[in-house]
């Protein structure tokens, strides 16, 4: 609520010009309802509302209630119950300011305007995100074109819009808007001395902050502190705040010798400004002792916490959260310096507190059941330990349930980062227990995060928001639920039953309502247990589900390790099988050379080489506890989504793909979680290939030659000497033409009408116009290049600064680092331009294929160089291309790890549709098959048959 004030950038703007009668009266109704407003600030609700009601008397009598005076006076009690947190009552008078100011004056006033924006305020308090973005776009097109856009006022439209699309997560909304408002000051109006210029450099600080950009959120910090050091000296809140911002900054970069004079220099200027005895000083005691442990400091640290928790002790009681976070914190102390006897007393007071004083939910409680549980293992009670996990497991996993209905997806993937180290520890605790009931717990937690947000956020979103009707009903429900978020994050005793009572049931009859009116959408929700998985499972068949976990053992540890928790019918429980520990795969993945050389790929998946040590790391004690010949049903994990696991080989000479008749799945859930039927099935597929990736074909050799006598070069001399790679450069790859060509005959023989898009028709146009207006097609085929990027972070010094790239290259969100190449890209691609203004620019990223509807297409074929490889995040797998297709509704993908051979990347794909078409195989036997018998074509050579994955 801190920033409501901050967004409220108008106070009564043009109000003597709008009402010319006595004007002595509207400046005591100005100055009533500035005076107001300090006091609201200052938290003083009472005192405001005495002010309020003076400066509502002068408007009543003097102008009437359907003045502009009096709306000011409605906008601004609206404003104390919406810092009260009484949103039913803010919004009831924020509203009636509405339709006085609406009438009185005209919607193209800046009064108007104001009263807008504080509704924006209001709904971004009560979670209401769309109704929020609604009010402020107006707001701000009212100001431009009122004001200018040369205005203060406009520039704060957009800081305030900016902060809405920070706190939904939306980042890359949020900062074109506020360097747009730097550059209002700094050069339109030249006046870095403005009040609002600081909210601007704080607002962006903080957005760079949160997307790791902590070198420029550094610069902007250090100005803001100057400028408002300037404005209103040392010895203001606004200064302290910029003080612990910084300070916080410098601890996440863990430049702690810089943290930590700032630290204490806050601390000084809170004791004299607020006294030794409140919050804001206990609270920045807290930050200093954090910085303190990450330095290894524990003496210093623990005075302050004690004298934290004295300051709570004394001003709030022994029964306050405060008082019982002071408790844990200093546990955490004891337990980090192995003194735990000090440790154990002060985790169960606090448990104490707060189970009297929150809700079981609350995350405060599930992080001291956890740190419980963690402190019993480490002494060696697995007794205790054990059920402590569960439940805070359990716990947990409602959260992120009901997070995933109202966060954004970048809101909840941050939530699941920080909830990690809970599942690492309850992994680790299964490891070192080997308890049944934890790694049962671990393979339910298994189903429920990996590919969490994927599974479950954006299928429900597509869901809901596939009919005007739903979507309504699916904003509204996602505003009760970021309302309740909040509410339940509070002590009980500050919690008002009644409101939350009436949000509870209003956001489950709304899901209920949803779940019986759209398709899918209660499917979508249905979380799977393991006994689910199992009961599935046929004889003769398995499923593993691949984990990684930083191992704890007493003190985290910098190790992460590998586990498989195998299912097999019939058995009472999951089997945990330890693996390795990840340094010893990076090790043998690592190369002096390019990762992509041929030598090294080949020796990877050699029997006779590395790939006799990937058997056995990966694979040997799995296949222990495996009968003969099961079929495999497997989700990886981490680094495995790198290999080609069905490529390994085995000692008896095969592959695990042949072995195991293996099926890699993003999470085991898929087998009896089952994708909503499509509505219609389409006979068509739409094939890429052949692309002019220039304007126009200006080298001879790039021009395609006619297909006969292409056909003519298949043989094996040509195919030797063609190194052409789908990658690398974006030059013309002859074979692509071949490829869907070939593919399409199949194709026809078998009554599925082709769409061909060669040369420059194969435009991001025709790409992105599928699934608009009908279903999408049954085969989508792709034969171009790809390209993935790391992440910006890994990047060398200097590297950032390649030309054409650039965007792509040093993007931070990695499905705009991931994509493949469309007709006339290398223009955009050089220059940053599309060919013609008001056209697609050719290159077309995961984020954009991730906003289409996919949902028709069985197969998505990717003939195009690393189109599997992406960031790793987490649970989440893969993002990039693989992720974006998902996303998008496709139910195969097949697609690739490294940059493939042009000429092997057609005679693969022409046999895979034989196999498929003309075989009438399953599209996974197919794709074995097609593999093993490129296998047989180049035994020796794996860089040029195994370089493919499929995903289902």
């Amino acid at each position: 609520m801190r920033n409501y004030l901050l967004l409220a950038l108008c106070l009564i703007t043009g109000l003597l010009s709008a009402q010319v009668v006595d004007s002595v009266a509207l400046r005591r109704v100005d100055s009533l309802i500035r005076i107001s407003r300090d006091f609201t600030s200052k938290g003083n609700f009472a005192k405001a509302f005495e002010v309020t009601a003076a400066a509502e008397k002068i408007a009543l009598e003097k102008f009437g209630n359907r003045s502009v005076a009096y709306g000011v006076c409605c906008d601004n009690r609206g404003r104390i119950n919406a810092f009260n947190s009484n949103y039913t009552e803010a919004e009831k008078w924020h509203l009636e300011s509405k339709a006085i100011q609406e009438n009185a004056l005209r919607k193209e006033h800046p009064n108007y305007a104001a009263t807008l924006n504080s509704l924006a305020s209001l709904y971004r308090e009560m979670g209401n995100y769309e109704k929020a973005e609604a009010f402020h776009l107006e707001s701000k097109a009212i100001r431009k074109k009122v004001l200018g856009t040369q205005d203060p006022n406009y520039a704060g439209s957009l800081i305030n819009l900016a902060t809405l699309y920070t706190t939904m997560g939306d980042y890359e909304k949020a900062e074109p808007l506020l360097l747009e408002a730097k550059e209002i000051f700094e050069v339109r109006l030249k006046d870095r001395a403005h009040r609002f210029y600081p909210n601007c450099l704080h607002s962006l600080a903080s957005l760079y902050s949160e997307t790791g950009n902590y070198e420029k959120a550094e610069s902007l910090w250090l100005e803001s502190k100057v400028i408002v050091e300037r404005q209103v000296g040392k010895e203001h809140p606004r200064y302290v705040t910029d003080l612990i911002n910084l300070a916080a900054l410098y601890s996440k970069m863990g430049n702690y010798t810089k943290a930590e004079p700032l630290y204490l220099e806050a601390n000084a200027t809170w004791a004299k400004l607020l006294g030794k005895e409140h919050p804001s000083y206990a609270i920045n005691l807290d930050n200093l002792a954090t910085l303190y442990i990450n330095m290894g400091y524990y003496e210093k640290a623990e005075l302050l916490i004690l004298e934290a928790k004295g300051i709570w002790e004394r001003v709030l009681g022994r029964q306050h959260p405060s008082f019982a976070s002071s408790l844990m914190s200093l546990s955490g102390l004891y337990f980090e310096t192995r003194r735990y006897e000090k440790a154990e007393p002060l985790i169960l007071e606090a448990r104490a507190v707060q189970e009297k004083v929150l809700r079981r939910q609350h995350p405060d409680n599930i992080e001291s059941l956890s740190n419980l549980a963690t402190l019993y293992a480490a002494i060696g009670n697995f007794e205790k330990a054990e059920p402590l996990y569960q439940e805070s497991s359990l716990l947990i996993r409602r959260l992120a349930e009901k997070a995933v209905r109202h966060l954004s997806e970048r809101e909840v993937r941050n939530y699941l980062k920080k909830i990690s180290n809970i599942n690492d520890l309850a992994q680790s605790f299964a490891q070192e227990s080997a308890s049944k009931t934890m790694i049962m717990e671990c393979y339910d937690n298994t189903l429920f995060y990996k590919g969490f947000l994927l599974q479950t956020s954006n299928q429900i979103k597509r869901l809901a928001l596939s009919d005007p009707a739903t979507a309504e009903k699916f904003n509204q429900l996602k505003s009760f639920e970021r309302r309740l978020a909040a509410q339940y994050t509070q002590p009980i005793a500050t919690q008002n039953s009644e409101p939350i009572a009436d949000l509870e049931a209003k956001a489950n009859d709304l899901e209920k309502d949803l779940a019986r009116t759209v398709a899918g959408f209660g499917q979508a929700l249905r979380q799977v247990k393991w006994q689910d998985v199992q009961s599935v499972l046929k004889p003769g068949q398995a499923a593993i589900e691949f984990v990684s976990y930083r191992f704890f053992k007493k003190i985290v540890t910098d190790s992460t390790f590998y586990a498989a928790l195998v299912l097999l019918p019939g058995t009472d429980t999951p089997k945990f099988i330890h693996l390795f520990e990840e340094k010893q795969l990076t090790t043998l993945l690592k190369t002096e050379g390019n990762p992509q050389d041929t030598s090294f790929i080949n020796s990877l998946y050699s029997a006779a080489k590395k790939g006799s040590q990937l058997y056995n790391l990966i694979w040997k004690p799995i296949a222990a506890v495996l009968p003969l010949g099961t079929t495999v049903y497997c989700s990886p994990s981490g680094l495995l989504h790198r290999l080609n696991l069905g490529a390994i080989p085995t000692p008896d000479g095969k592959t695990l793909a042949e072995k195991n008749r293996l099926s890699i799945l993003g999470s085991t859930r898929q087998l009896v979680i089952t994708p909503v039927p499509t509505t219609q099935q389409s006979a068509t597929a739409q094939l890429y290939g052949g692309i002019q990736y220039d304007a126009t074909p200006t080298v001879a050799a790039n021009i395609p030659a006619k297909p006969e006598d292409m056909a003519a070069r298949r043989g094996p001399d040509i195919s030797q000497n063609d190194s052409t790679l789908r990658g690398e450069n974006w030059n013309y790859l002859r074979w692509t033409e071949v490829e869907i060509s070939a593919a399409a005959n199949v194709m026809k023989s078998k009554g599925i009408v082709s769409n061909l898009k060669k040369g420059s028709e194969a435009t991001e146009e025709s790409f992105k116009a599928l699934g608009e207006g009908s279903p999408s097609p049954r085969i989508l085929h792709v034969a171009t290049h790809g390209f993935f990027f790391p992440d910006p972070k890994e990047l060398k010094p200097g590297e950032e600064q390649a030309i054409g790239e650039k965007t792509f290259k040093v993007s931070d969100n990695p499905m705009i680092r991931s994509g493949l190449m469309l007709a006339g890209s290398n223009h955009a691609w050089k220059t940053g331009k599309p060919l013609h203004p008001g056209l697609e620019d050719g290159i077309l990223t995961a984020y954009e294929i991730s906003q289409m509807n996919l949902a028709n297409t069985e197969l998505v074929v990717l003939s195009a160089c690393e189109t599997g490889l992406g960031d790793l995040v987490g649970n989440e797998g893969v993002y990039g291309l693989q992720r974006a297709f998902k996303i998008a509704g496709a139910k195969y993908l097949i697609m690739s790890l490294w940059q493939v051979p042009d000429f092997q990347t057609q005679v693969f794909m022409t046999a895979f549709y034989k196999h498929w078409l003309e075989g009438k195989m399953a599209i996974p036997e197919a794709f074995r098959a097609t593999q093993a018998e490129l296998r047989g074509k180049y035994s020796s050579e794996a860089f040029k048959w195994a370089g493919f994955v499929l995903v289902e």
